[in-house]
């Protein structure tokens, strides 16, 4: 998920945004990070023929949220990299899979992270995937496809990614039909 054209992903330059989501620099993301720059990162909800979400614990060298939990396959959009492009291409290295059907754009928020890791505008997607996962060693430390009420159930026990805990949030919100999230703003 982390590596676009980079073989450190701290060297992988990514567009920096303002506010409103236009590129006003580009920088490596190892700066982009140390200064908590505002950025570009997708979220991909991943489904099985079942209807189970994939959930997965990443590596302890992760740059940020290292050990923790994720609902969402993604990452970090490159410079000049289209969000549904970042999307399938987060979705097929980190499943480890070739061929997959393009995610479907669900909405877009300003992520704030309380942790001072900066801020980053996120697109959320939902892709189906019946295809045998491979996820990477590098990016993903346990994986399962669970029912989503057993991830409900996991929220208060195990450590998650925060981003993927406010998206998730907002997807169940968009899923109910409550709309008006400061932030939110449908995919452009």
């Amino acid at each position: 998920m982390d590596a676009v054209n980079a073989a450190d992903p701290a060297d992988e330059v990514l567009d920096v945004v303002d506010e409103h989501d236009e590129v006003v620099d580009r920088l490596p993301r190892g700066e982009v990070y140390a200064r908590g720059l505002r950025h570009r990162c997708v979220f991909v909800l991943v489904t099985d023929d079942e209807g189970r979400i994939f959930v997965h614990r990443r590596t302890p060298g992760k740059l940020v949220f290292p050990s923790h939990y994720d609902m969402f396959v993604g990452g970090v959009v490159g410079a000049g990299e289209g969000y549904d492009a970042a999307a399938l291409r987060e979705a097929e290295e980190e499943l480890g899979v070739r061929g997959l059907e393009p995610p479907r754009p669900l909405f877009s928020f300003l992520y704030e992270d309380a942790g001072g890791h900066g801020s980053w505008w996120s697109r959320v997607y939902r892709v189906r995937c019946a295809l045998p996962v491979r996820p990477q060693v590098e990016e993903v430390a346990w994986h399962a496809f669970l029912p989503e009420a057993e991830v409900r159930a996991r929220l208060a026990d195990w450590p998650w990614v925060p981003d993927g805990l406010a998206a998730y949030g907002l997807l169940r919100d968009f899923r109910d039909g409550i709309s008006g999230s400061a932030g939110s703003r449908p995919p452009r």
